[in-house]
């Protein structure tokens, strides 16, 4: 018999009601292996659509949902912290409100978990928001001491796809707010802390790529937080100081090359995929 494990799920105001709903039930109702429980959070306020969503799915949910408000919207490492404490179980995994679980997700998850595994991805397929059409796909890093030799470049896991051991993200401090890079700070204090990493290479999760995905990851502020990150690393010597002036240099100016040059470079050096 499978382990019990808690499915962790943020939604905030500047999530679609429909991409929503989709993504809640494609990863309870429509999992072979089914969370025990689901921690809804919310960020702060939603319009009523969003709301009436977030009631039908709460309402029609197999599993016991444990849906928590925040007054005013936090962040997503704060709102992610918080769902922690209310996870039942060791075993959490994650998904976020616009993407999409296959149906055997959990199934191909769980058992690696249970050997021993602290924190576990898996690839991705990446799809139009119109339609649904495929046009790419993520292939992650595969071995622990790939996964890490790797993670001083790149987040080596997608996040979505993640499922971990809660004591784990609990050892490395848990979700901190670190401009847009809360999740490859927390995986790379994961594996500076000893956590026994893994991805898996088949896609089990559908990432939502809509209009603007390859724009939003350039920018003045996506530079600010790159820096941010980097200099985290450095901090705890996650990195070394070759690592660090590396990363600085390429990663920024990925963020600043014309759009349809970094679609090309994510593609070729960084998702490690292909497209479709």
């Amino acid at each position: 018999m499978s382990a019990d494990f808690s499915l962790l799920m943020p939604v905030y105001r500047g999530d679609d009601a429909a991409h929503f709903a989709k993504a809640f039930t494609s990863s309870v109702g429509e999992q072979t292996i089914k969370p025990s429980q689901v921690v809804l959070v919310q960020d702060g306020p939603v319009d009523e659509e969003l709301a009436a969503a977030i009631d039908r799915v709460v309402d029609a949910s197999p599993v016991p949902v444990t849906r928590h408000v925040i007054d005013e919207n936090v962040g997503l490492a704060r709102a992610l912290d918080l769902g922690l404490t209310l996870c039942e179980h060791e075993i959490v995994a994650r998904i976020d409100a616009d993407d999409i679980s296959l149906p055997e997700r959990f199934a191909r998850q769980l058992p690696v978990v249970e050997g021993g595994v602290d924190l576990l991805g898996t690839g991705m397929f990446e799809f139009l928001d119109d339609g649904g059409a495929i046009v790419g796909r993520r292939t992650p890093r595969t071995g622990h001491d790939e996964i890490a030799r790797y993670a001083r470049f790149h987040d080596p896991f997608s996040h979505p796809t993640v499922m971990y051991r809660r004591s784990a993200v609990e050892r490395a401090g848990g979700y901190q707010p670190l401009g847009l890079m809360e999740d490859y700070w927390l995986f790379a204090r994961m594996i500076d802390a000893g956590a026994s990493v893994e991805n898996l290479v088949e896609p089990l999760v559908m990432y939502r790529v809509g209009a603007g995905a390859y724009a939003r990851r350039g920018g003045k502020a996506q530079w600010r937080s790159e820096l941010q990150l980097q200099r985290a690393l450095r901090r705890i010597r996650f990195t070394s100081r070759w690592e660090y002036l590396r990363n600085v240099t390429v990663r920024g100016v990925y963020r600043f090359v014309p759009e349809g040059v970094r679609k090309v470079a994510y593609r070729k050096l960084i998702a490690g995929g292909h497209s479709s």
